[in-house]
């Protein structure tokens, strides 16, 4: 990453830490930036992906090792511009059913979907650049687990921002 960037991905972290959603936090953002004509967030689930969770993502979240977890594997991208490629666990037994049907019917982000929960957002891991699971094009890494009031998890997520957050668009 060149230092001139390094102004714009200051501004991107502070934006990602101000909001308990990556999904409000990077409307918000595309639509400051510029990058697309509509600062729509969209899903493109990668169908059939299933990543078994481990020891440590089970414990995170606070289920036993029988306990029925889901797994989304998305790219959240705001027009054209792939913002985030994101791995998410999830606790179907903490969610309404039809949250559950929403998750695997739809491209609705999991932040959107699951608003209505009033959840909190705590941060792992930060880390500028690829982290481990990441794709090349990396510039930013997290891992958080989003918490209900009553501190349940409801999911571990592991977000890979590409370097389309560092550009101005055109709109």
């Amino acid at each position: 990453m060149s230092t001139a960037c390094a102004p714009t991905l200051s501004r991107f972290e502070r934006t990602l830490a101000s909001h308990d959603s990556a999904t409000a936090a990077l409307g918000e953002w595309c639509a400051a930036q510029r990058i697309a004509a509509s600062a729509q967030i969209v899903a493109d689930t990668e169908q059939g992906a299933n990543e078994a969770a481990t020891p440590a993502i089970r414990t995170a979240l606070g289920v036993t090792a029988g306990e029925p977890l889901a797994f989304r594997h998305v790219r959240l991208r705001c027009g054209g511009a792939v913002l985030s490629d994101a791995k998410n666990w999830y606790v179907p037994a903490r969610l309404t059913p039809a949250m559950n049907s929403a998750l695997e019917t739809t491209r609705t982000p999991f932040g959107t979907v699951v608003r209505p929960l009033g959840f909190r957002r705590e941060r792992l891991e930060s880390q500028r650049g690829r982290t481990e699971g990441c794709p090349a094009g990396t510039v930013l890494s997290h891992k958080a687990v989003l918490r209900l009031a009553d501190s349940k998890a409801i999911s571990l997520v592991i977000e890979c921002y590409t370097r389309a957050n560092l550009a101005k668009g055109a709109f």
